[in-house]
């Protein structure tokens, strides 16, 4: 209990050393700056973050790596639609650890040094594709567990609409250069997967007025058969993505460590993937 005591202190005071600062210039600039790479980050449980967050995660955080605050989390000092340097957890209040984290760590250590990178982490543990529909959302979430109600209520009901509002603010100070997306557990067996998941990127492109096909997305495959993964067969689908969606990018979780509930990756396992997904996206700017 103290050390998590200890976390939330240290996130607290560098949220609002360095956050605040962040958001004024970029908003007080009134410009797009092309060296601010927005990163649009969705799924359930693995995106939102399960592992504990670790003192390791919360210091040397580089401040040119930003999440844009997608829940008001009072207890850290942050507000919904205000920038902050990118210390964990970069979801809800109570999540964890995810990818999106060292993957934006990787990225500021790749890039030049007038380059930021900003998250913006929208994701629902449990939830199954549909709940991105942003059509077919409402029978969804009317037929879902009230645990799942909850976690949706924390986005006004609509999580998909809470990820486009924010995208749409950070796209005034900054350029959306690509979509990390874990997801598919909960859709285990199913054979439409694949369309669905397009429809969703189809109509994040179309809601931000941008190109088809125009973003790179970064699948993360689930807990594999090598780490016991209780949804690994659904793998191959997930590596079949790009055959459905051509600027589709599969990241491996081979070797990616997992915990006992077989769903789930832990802390190190985490840092490994998200490091995949920059690895994999750097080679993708390199070919820009």
């Amino acid at each position: 209990m103290e050390m998590k005591k200890m976390i939330a202190t240290l996130t607290s005071l560098m949220a609002l050393t360095f956050g605040p600062v962040f958001a004024q210039v970029h908003t007080e600039a009134g410009k797009v700056d092309e060296n601010f790479h927005i990163y649009l980050c969705l799924g359930q449980s693995n995106m939102e973050g399960n592992a504990k967050i670790e003192a390791c995660d919360t210091v040397d955080v580089n401040p040119r790596f930003k999440v844009l605050q997608a829940v008001d989390c009072p207890d850290l000092g942050r507000k919904k639609g205000e920038w902050y340097t990118a210390v964990p957890p970069l979801a809800r209040c109570g999540t964890g650890l995810t990818p999106a984290d060292y993957f934006g760590r990787t990225m500021v250590d790749s890039l030049p040094a007038n380059v930021q990178v900003g998250v913006i982490d929208v994701a629902v543990g449990g939830c199954k594709i549909e709940l991105f529909d942003k059509d077919d959302y409402t029978s969804y979430v009317e037929t879902s567990p009230n645990w799942l109600k909850n976690m949706v209520a924390e986005y006004d009901g609509n999580p998909y609409a809470r990820l486009i509002e924010l995208a749409r603010q950070a796209s005034r100070c900054g350029v959306i250069k690509g979509i990390l997306f874990h997801q598919g557990e909960s859709n285990t067996g199913d054979s439409e997967w694949p369309l669905k998941v397009k429809k969703v990127y189809d109509s994040i492109l179309s809601d931000l007025n941008l190109k088809p096909n125009s973003l790179p997305l970064l699948v993360g495959e689930l807990v594999s058969e090598g780490q016991g993964g209780a949804c690994a067969s659904m793998n191959p689908v997930i590596q079949k993505l790009p055959e459905t969606i051509p600027s589709a990018h599969v990241i491996s979780s081979e070797g990616c460590e997992a915990v006992s509930d077989r769903l789930h990756f832990s802390a190190a396992g985490y840092r490994e993937l998200g490091k995949r997904y920059a690895l994999t996206m750097l080679q993708i700017l390199k070919t820009e």
